[in-house]
């Protein structure tokens, strides 16, 4: 494993002044060193990925875009048990959800390979000797700011398709997965067919860089992931530059759960709901929405199973659920749920040992209580009943939220009528957390703007351009 893991920079290896340690929330063992990078490695960073926008050959040759990201895949594969014991030590992770990840990221890569090499537009003669046709090219520099939950895939979901797309590339890591960002910068610096500068990782567990991201005019388009609150931020930052703005913010996702539902199938899909990634998931399924006539019965088995979740170290094969990300975060989620049992009826309090935090469950009436409006990002849900479709939505849709959504039924016209009523960006059927490559994904409401996956995933980074051509007369 990396002891010191470096920034990647203009196809260089470049360390910093600052060495921060990378620590195991598991046990706070010190697992290596990295170059905490800041402005001077950012402004670098930007001049590097300019440069090569404008210098090399990278935005017009699709063909080497794809090789790149088919190589990139391949180099994934070939080390995917490495990023996989790495992201459970240092991120917490238990190994499955760890493997769950890379599994995401390889197939990604070769999705956004394959795309590079299409293309799409529109051309017709307007009239006698006057055509007119729509191109599509690569916006420029792409900032790209990545969240430390699940690095990889939500890293590679932004840059896979930029570098597709022919943009040049500035990827900020955040400090708390400082060893698996340079497991993915050893990555890059292995792809020999990506020319120096096109892509570009720093690491920074401060606030120096990636605030120039937005704000360089060097930097043409910008793809965040994170949290409401840095969004709005983010946006009001790129207005002097009306620079583009793809992001996906914070979540609240409902679990609707009707009478007719199958609760054998239920109660262990919204126990992983609360529970992957340690709750600190953007489609967490932390809120349970339950028709009366099961209401009694699916509190009940939730409860159960909540209460037997294993939890332990994210190495350990008998771990059910990891730490979250440090003792920090584990301290904030407990006191969320203390404050909650003021004015709601806590079913189930997860005890916290250091980092460690078990699962809970507060039943709340009040939508306007701020368990249920406010993002815990933690591995804690709410339990509320509802009587009616029309009540159901009406909770649904009651937070300033719309990433995602589930429904659980055995009718099969209930979910098309209900799903056009939900506003969210994605809405399960019986199901939760399938996301597929070619299909897009993103947030109503508060829950962002723009698209990832799919076509339209590479379109948030290029430009269309109206071409005019009159022939000249015979």
């Amino acid at each position: 494993m990396t002891q010191h893991a470096r920034n990647y920079i203009n196809g260089e290896w470049i360390d910093s002044e600052r060495r921060t340690e990378s620590l195991n929330p598991s046990t706070g063992e010190v697992l290596g060193t990295f170059a905490d990078a800041g402005a001077d490695e950012a402004r670098a960073a930007i001049a590097a990925a300019r440069d090569a926008f404008e210098n090399t050959d990278w935005a017009r040759d699709r063909n080497l875009r794809a090789k790149a990201l088919f190589e990139l895949a391949d180099h994934l594969q070939e080390r995917r048990e490495e990023f996989i014991t790495l992201l459970a030590r240092e991120n917490g992770k238990i190994l499955g959800e760890a493997a769950f990840e890379i599994d995401l990221t390889i197939p990604k890569l070769r999705y956004y390979a394959s795309l590079a090499l299409s293309d799409h537009g529109s051309a017709g003669e307007v009239r006698p000797g006057l055509y007119s046709m729509t191109l599509r090219e690569a916006a420029g520099v792409a900032g790209v700011i990545a969240p430390w939950n699940s690095p990889v895939v939500l890293a590679v979901r932004s840059f896979a398709p930029a570098l597709a797309a022919g943009c040049t590339v500035v990827l900020k890591l955040p400090g708390q997965t400082g060893l698996v960002n340079g497991l993915l910068s050893e990555l890059v610096a292995q792809t020999k067919s990506l020319p120096a500068g096109v892509m570009n990782v720093f690491t920074e567990s401060g606030n120096e860089g990636a605030p120039l991201l937005i704000t360089s005019p060097d930097v043409d388009v910008v793809s965040y992931t994170g949290s409401t609150v840095v969004g709005r931020t983010i946006m009001a930052n790129a207005a002097p530059t009306l620079k583009p703005l793809s992001l996906e913010l914070g979540g609240k996702s409902p679990m609707l759960v009707f009478d007719d539902a199958d609760l054998d199938a239920v109660v262990p899909v919204l126990t992983k709901a609360i529970t992957t990634f340690t709750g600190q998931f953007c489609m967490t399924g932390s809120r349970i929405l339950a028709q009366r006539g099961i209401a009694e019965e699916l509190r009940r088995r939730m409860i159960a199973s909540l209460e037997s979740v294993k939890v332990g170290p994210g190495d350990d094969p008998a771990s059910e659920m990891g730490p979250m990300i440090d003792e920090r975060n584990a301290q904030r989620v407990e006191g969320v749920v203390a404050e909650a049992a003021s004015y709601a009826k806590v079913l189930v309090r997860g005890a916290r040992d250091r980092a460690f935090l078990a699962p809970s469950l507060v039943e709340v009436a009040d939508l306007n209580a701020p368990i249920v409006q406010q993002e815990v990002f933690g591995p804690v849900a709410t339990f509320e009943v509802f009587d009616t479709e029309s009540e159901a939505v009406t909770r649904a849709n009651a937070t300033e939220f719309g990433l995602a959504a589930s429904i659980w039924t055995r009718d099969v016209d209930r979910p098309l009528r209900i799903q056009r009523e939900i506003k969210a960006g994605t809405v399960w059927t019986n199901t939760w957390a399938i996301v597929h490559d070619m299909f897009e994904e993103g947030g109503f409401k508060q829950s962002g703007m723009g698209r990832l996956n799919g076509v339209r995933g590479l379109e948030e980074f290029q430009e269309t351009k109206h071409f005019v051509h009159a022939a000249p007369r015979a």
